[in-house]
């Protein structure tokens, strides 16, 4: 096979790829490998180009032996790390490459997204697990004792299934919250196309979180735009949104007595490049500290677990409001101090 043509193959593989001469000096490097190591690598010694010893190792045994190796690394490349998979393989002295006969090809695929993606699952599985698990040895435990020393008590027998109600409760939420999390994610990458009144989604939300806002000395207040507002949109899934938002703020920020919702038209909303409503839930509550705001979105994570749990929260709410506002192609913030209260905005693109 012509030299030239099989450059031009190897150069549009997407993976970096060098050849290294017997010397070790990079002879040629294709596209994807000068975006990883920077330009101009050609004519450069291999180990100022990427030092690291297991490839460094390998690179030797390819030269010396002919033996071809792969090494899982982590290497230091547009100014971050990245996991990388690295193959050293020793070249046919006969092969015409416009270089000295020999040599070897090194080639790096980049597997760092796939391994944070198994990581992720990894971490999704267990805090399933452990979520579930503490409701469960709960009601085994109260189970055994009906059965049990309890079997004739009247009184332990209410107690104990008042409880089994609300840890049952508990994983049926999180199953609920579980199985509306893969949802969205299924969905995250369709962008409704369908007009929604946005006022009656709040409207509604509002009514239907009246009663626990009562309950708990809460006053909601609706401020800022009250007519009809159409943008593309699913109603139930912005529904699910406001109705978090608001509950959050109801359980959490409730101490302030008073959640207020503010709606607002902009003109020219620069991150989404165009009109936008903006959508504003504000508590007088506690308020967060701001160590915890960029993880509040991560899947259960809590400020506070034991407060959450005592509230019912599964630890996927927020999750749930990020991906939906994704698929919206809209944003989300969220601002809040210590004593001073939170404020989560929605921005959604108006047209």
């Amino acid at each position: 096979m012509p030299g030239s043509l099989t450059i031009a193959l190897v150069d549009a593989l997407p993976y970096a790829i060098l050849l290294v001469d017997r010397n070790e000096k990079v002879v040629w490097a294709n596209p994807v490998a000068a975006h990883l190591f920077g330009p101009d690598l050609a004519g450069r010694p291999f180990v100022t180009v990427l030092r690291h010893p297991a490839i460094g190792e390998a690179l030797e045994a390819a030269l010396r032996d002919g033996v071809a190796g792969r090494v899982r690394v982590t290497i230091a490349a547009r100014a971050k790390e990245i996991i990388a998979l690295a193959t050293v393989a020793p070249l046919p002295p006969d092969l015409d490459l416009r270089m000295p006969k020999g040599g070897a090809l090194v080639t790096m695929e980049d597997v760092t997204g796939i391994e944070e993606a198994e990581a992720i699952r990894r971490d999704f599985v267990a805090n399933v697990s452990h979520e579930l698990r503490t409701p469960l040895t709960a009601l085994i435990g109260f189970i055994e004792t009906l059965r049990g020393a309890a079997r004739d008590d009247a009184a332990a027998r209410d107690r104990f299934l008042t409880i089994m109600e609300r840890e049952a409760s508990r994983m049926n939420r999180l199953v609920g919250d579980l199985l509306s999390l893969s949802r969205v994610e299924a969905d995250e990458r369709v962008r409704p196309t369908a007009l929604v009144d946005l006022s009656a989604v709040l409207k509604g939300a509002v009514q239907a979180l009246a009663p626990l806002a009562e309950a708990r000395g809460v006053v909601l207040v609706r401020a800022g735009e009250t007519g009809p507002l159409r943008l593309p949109g699913d109603p139930d899934q912005l529904t699910q949104v406001f109705s978090n938002l608001l509950e959050n703020a109801i359980k959490y920020g409730g101490s302030g007595g008073e959640v207020r919702l503010t709606v607002e038209q902009i003109a020219h909303e620069p991150g989404l490049r165009g009109p936008a409503v903006r959508v504003e839930v504000a508590d007088k509550g506690e308020g967060i500290d701001p160590i915890h705001i960029p993880r509040l979105t991560e899947r259960f994570y809590r400020v506070d677990t034991h407060r959450s749990r005592e509230q019912g929260g599964t630890g996927l709410g927020l999750a749930i409001v990020k991906h939906i506002v994704a698929r919206h192609r809209g944003r989300m913030r969220i601002e809040s101090e210590k004593g001073k209260g939170s404020r989560f905005s929605v921005l959604l693109p108006a047209g």
